[in-house]
């Protein structure tokens, strides 16, 4: 993994963590705070991937059309690719 891959991996985490400390929050949750940091972590993840795999990243905060980019890049394999990621 090379550093930018990283870099965009430690932001999603971040992301992560936010997500679910405000989810839990013991007084007044911020669901829109969950959902935002939700989707910039799926982004930053989907991003990290692409650069991964050797492709590259438009500048959107669009997942459809990061799916998109990701789906064109890797007709043949990418389903495979995504079962690989949880691995």
């Amino acid at each position: 993994m090379n550093d930018t891959v990283k870099q965009w991996m430690d932001k999603a985490e971040r992301d992560f963590t936010t997500a679910q400390r405000e989810m839990y929050a013991a007084e007044s949750p911020s669901y829109d705070a969950v959902c935002f940091h939700a989707q910039q972590c799926v982004e930053k993840l989907m991003k990290g991937l692409l650069i991964q795999l050797g492709g590259s990243t438009p500048r959107t905060h669009g997942l459809i059309l990061l799916i998109a980019v990701f789906s064109r890049q890797h007709e043949q394999n990418g389903p495979q690719l995504l079962r690989n990621c949880g691995s």
